[in-house]
């Protein structure tokens, strides 16, 4: 089903939030422009076909033959499997950690701390953005599920609208700048990288990425500017949309428990041996990982960090049963992931594979023209708003990061800019689109039984602050970071 269909299947609402007599000239633009989205913007696959198509054509003008075009798609489709496969396990641990009934607890729990419902909003992002350095699927369902337990609370007069768009902003400011970074994650791991890539860009480590000072001040930056943001957006009492105002109901959450087992065979299925067993197995590895490698090392591979959030997962949820119905939840989730990853490595593979009759690739021309209109001083900012600008159009931060790497990175080389900054600089820059696109909020409006366009209208706000924030940034703690040639494994 395309996004526009997922969306338009969302609840009908008793009154649009377009027409609210008295809603900001800003908010009611941002309303407008999501409308716009929600009826022209197309599924994000057919965003990465043409730029497949686009990839094949511009590799075609600088000379490369169809047959040479053909063999790199074919070298390069499969080759992202592992990361494929890893990425898709990202999304599905975090959804089986985040729906445990442990963690429904712990949200109603949480949602006793705010006392009005301003300060709820902002706390609902706080929460967000913080999760989200650890695992931005746990980050989206969890806020969401907090948000809706907030909205329980009548008394707040919480605008629910206000809560909802703050649930989301750890997929739209720091997610990316965090351990589940698929861009850093990619750098860390040799085994992940395409060959293509890893000569260009070499193996980059997080405490040259994620973890640089640097970083940290950007993400602590966001983490302020966010909270404040949405507590100074969220509608006063008097005028602010409770859920009920809103015609959404809101159920208890209860977690995923299922029935008792029915037949002796589903005994085990019940029974949490299973699950002690496997833990303890895990556990084991990971004991072994921590201690024989450095902390950094160890936590940067893509295998190790799903492991943990798996086995954490089965604890949560005690008996097999409940774990695997989560599981089975998680997977549509996954869809995207692994369609497009594999068109994403065919991209790769054309613009660095397919040479025209200089031996000049795709890759090359673009990796020069980049270097032509830049500096060593002007290349982040424009590395920034380019890679927010095609964010928009390919909503996926692995995958992009195969498309931009190849051509970007060169051009850092050849402009002699810190690698591990320009993983960066996509990082906090690619984050940026999510907040006005539409697209990777459909699991949390699900949730919230909202459309895009009640969220939009608040983070446009945010869309509209963080950006000059991030690249102001971005450019200035470029100038403190020396360039390294590439390091290979």
């Amino acid at each position: 089903m395309s996004v526009q269909k997922k969306i338009a299947a969302a609840p009908d609402l008793p009154q649009s939030t377009a027409t609210v007599a008295g809603t900001p000239a800003l908010e009611r633009l941002a309303l407008r422009v999501t409308a716009w989205c929600e009826k022209w913007y197309p599924d994000a696959y057919v965003f990465v076909a043409l730029t497949v198509l686009a990839v094949a054509g511009g590799a075609l003008a600088v000379g490369a033959s169809p047959a040479a075009v053909s063999l790199a798609f074919g070298n390069g489709f499969w080759s992202l499997i592992p990361f494929t496969m890893q990425m898709a396990m990202v999304a599905v641990t975090g959804y089986i950690i985040a729906s445990s009934p442990p963690m429904a607890r712990l949200v109603d729990r949480a949602a006793q701390v705010p006392r009005n419902g301003r300060t709820a909003v902002a706390y609902v992002a706080f929460v967000s953005v913080v999760a989200s350095l650890l695992h931005w699927a746990i980050s989206l369902i969890f806020a969401g599920l907090l948000a809706k337990a907030l909205a329980r609370r009548t008394e707040l007069r919480m605008d629910y609208r206000a809560a909802g768009a703050a649930a989301y902003l750890g997929i739209g400011a720091t997610w990316a700048m965090g351990l589940s970074s698929s861009a850093a994650q990619l750098q860390a791991n040799p085994a992940s990288i395409p060959a293509s890539l890893l000569k260009v860009t070499g193996v980059i480590p997080f405490s040259q990425t994620i973890f640089l000072w640097q970083s940290l001040v950007v993400t602590a930056v966001l983490l302020a500017v966010s909270t404040l943001v949405a507590y100074w957006t969220a509608p006063a009492p008097a005028r602010a949309k409770t859920a009920a105002e809103l015609g959404v109901v809101i159920g208890a959450e209860k977690g995923s428990a299922p029935a008792r087992a029915q037949r002796p065979g589903e005994w085990l299925e019940h029974s949490p041996v299973l699950t002690l067993v496997l833990v303890a197995l895990g556990a084991g590895w990971i004991w072994h990982e921590l201690a024989t490698k450095p902390l950094l090392v160890a936590i940067s591979g893509l295998n190790t960090y799903n492991l943990i959030f798996l086995l954490a997962g089965m604890l949560l949820h005690w008996r097999p049963r409940s774990f695997l119905d989560a599981a089975a939840r998680a997977v549509p989730a996954t869809t995207g992931v692994l369609i497009q990853f594999p068109l994403y490595g065919a991209i790769a593979s054309m613009l660095t594979a397919a040479q025209g009759p200089d031996g000049a690739s795709l890759s090359h021309h673009l990796s020069t023209l980049f270097v032509s209109i830049s500096s060593s001083g002007s290349y982040p900012l424009m590395m920034g708003i380019y890679s927010g600008v095609l964010g928009f159009l390919v909503p996926s931060g692995g995958g992009k990061w195969i498309i931009e790497a190849p051509y970007v990175m060169q051009a850092a080389n050849d402009l002699q800019v810190h690698l591990g900054w320009a993983v960066q600089i996509y990082n906090a820059a690619e984050a940026l689109p999510n907040l006005i696109n539409p697209f990777w909020m459909l699991p949390l409006l699900g949730i919230l039984g909202l459309k895009a366009r009640d969220l939009v209208g608040f983070t446009f706000t945010q869309f509209l602050t963080h950006t000059p924030v991030v690249l102001v940034l971005l450019w200035a703690l470029a100038r403190t970071l020396p360039y390294s040639p590439p390091v290979l494994p």
